[in-house]
């Protein structure tokens, strides 16, 4: 059921910006893609890729592999520093976990099977972390239980051929930080705050310039209560790209995973709220970071605040 808070509308024309933050990067020179920051400083290999698996599955080589790795362990060891426990979930899981956070059946063209073994490739690890709980019960005392867990992530994409598939702005296979919250109901709007803040950390981080989208009622997913996206700019697209999505599910995958607590005031079984964000995807975050410190010779030079993060200063 959709939250009294979330503002009303037909479509994403009708989502409303609640927050900026940084500036837009000002360059004096036409700025380069991040394909073409990626082909001068053979940081992807797109080519070999598409012979190995097909499109849109992307190769990172040499310093791209480098970067995407220190990506993901900045992003782990943020979220852990922020009070999350690390997880490594299984890439496959069941039906039964898929239909609890809503996947299916709703989305299975969505999604890749392994129809031989009934299993699904996860599309991100709110899969198995959310279902690390099923059908169990959760100490009231423990919550808000919080996780981080890195996964890759498999999406056939259905319908969106043709949406921003230059580079890699649109996979079927991409690297991302989840963070996922079972928290007690009093408090779950509280912590999707927190969750939220918790995401753009990271973009704050590495400095770069985004805003934070609140999703109304018309382009709310129909498993979430209440949902914000957050959009990192990118110079040479000249617009915003979405790279984490951070939502309040209140009871419904609760409901579906029997995800539940005994609760102190009416000494009943009641359910969770759960709560899940990206902190964040890699693709849109590595294209838009080389495109905002990128000079006039297509080398990407970093801040020393976001070298210390990143491990390196330069890609030359």
């Amino acid at each position: 059921i959709i939250h009294k808070s979330v503002p009303r509308g037909s479509n994403s024309n009708d989502n409303k910006v609640v927050k900026e933050w940084g500036l837009k990067p000002d360059f004096d020179f036409q700025p380069k893609s991040h394909l073409e920051l990626a082909e001068i400083l053979n940081l992807l290999d797109f080519k070999r890729s598409a012979k190995i698996s097909g499109t849109a599955f992307p190769l990172y080589v040499h310093n791209g592999a480098k970067l995407e790795r220190s990506l993901i362990n900045f992003m782990l060891d943020m979220h852990v520093e922020n009070g999350y426990d690390e997880m490594f979930p299984p890439f496959l899981v069941n039906s039964d976990s898929m239909q609890t956070t809503g996947q299916i059946p709703k989305f299975i063209d969505d999604m890749y099977q392994i129809s031989k073994d009934q299993l699904f490739c996860i599309p991100t690890a709110e899969v198995p972390v959310t279902n690390y709980y099923r059908s169990e019960q959760i100490d009231e005392s423990k919550l808000p239980v919080k996780f981080a867990a890195y996964s890759a992530c498999f999406r056939r994409e259905a319908g969106s051929y043709g949406k921003d598939t230059r580079g890699l702005l649109r996979l079927h296979q991409f690297n991302k930080v989840e963070l996922v919250k079972f928290v007690h109901p009093d408090n779950s709007y509280n912590e999707l705050e927190s969750l939220l803040e918790d995401a753009e950390k990271v973009l704050q981080s590495l400095g770069l310039h985004y805003r934070v989208i609140e999703l109304c009622t018309g382009d709310l997913s129909f498993s979430a209560a209440k949902c914000y996206d957050i959009e990192v700019w990118s110079p040479y697209e000249n617009k915003y790209l979405e790279v984490s999505s951070c939502s309040n599910f209140e009871s419904f995958q609760a409901n579906r995973g029997s995800i539940r607590f005994r609760s102190s005031k009416t000494g009943k079984m009641e359910f969770v709220h759960t709560l899940n964000g990206s902190g964040v995807a890699t693709p849109r975050l590595m294209a838009a970071l080389i495109e905002t410190y990128q000079n006039e010779r297509g080398e990407i030079i970093f801040p020393e605040e976001v070298a210390n993060f990143l491990g390196f200063k330069e890609l030359k």
